[in-house]
């Protein structure tokens, strides 16, 4: 029995020290833990800055429930990157934790289910954005699409999951 407490003490003290040293890497300068945090845009035509100031260039104008990922959060303001791939910074008021997707292919097929041999739903042309519902069966994602109707969508058919 002694053995037993001995080894939940190691483990409980390695959990600690690990907890500890996480916690002492978010705050070494260089270091990052890599998350993806997706958002949207949540006002519409919302402009986009070069840098984190109402006085930098602006760079374009981003549409109502665009989908965003944050890469760099600092006070006021977030550095994003949209489905293409471009950098911008944006005020985080006008970012919503409401998510989207935005279809990346000619056309996406959306289905009844997470299943390719499912009744087809209806199909997503390229750019248009879909509200994303969950992402609860590997590979697929659940959207709706403005007009209300819903379905399955596969991952690699869309960005922003």
């Amino acid at each position: 029995m002694s053995m037993r407490k001995d080894l939940i003490k190691v483990f409980s003290l390695k959990s600690k020290v690990n907890a500890f040293l996480t916690g002492i890497l978010l705050f070494v300068p260089g270091y990052t833990i890599a998350e993806m945090e997706y958002f949207s845009i949540a006002e519409n035509a919302v402009v986009m800055y070069d840098a984190p100031s109402l006085r930098a260039d602006k760079l374009y104008v981003a549409s109502l429930h665009l989908p965003v990922e944050v890469i760099v959060d600092v006070e006021g303001w977030a550095k994003v990157r949209d489905s293409s791939g471009s950098l911008a910074w944006v005020e985080k008021k006008a970012l919503s934790q409401q998510r989207y997707v935005v279809v990346t292919v000619p056309l996406a097929d959306i289905y009844q289910s997470a299943e390719t041999n499912s009744m087809l739903v209806f199909q997503a042309e390229e750019n248009i954005v879909l509200e994303w519902l969950d992402s609860d069966t590997k590979g697929w994602v659940r959207v709706r699409h403005s007009d209300g109707q819903t379905g399955y969508v596969k991952v690699n058919q869309v960005w922003g999951s």
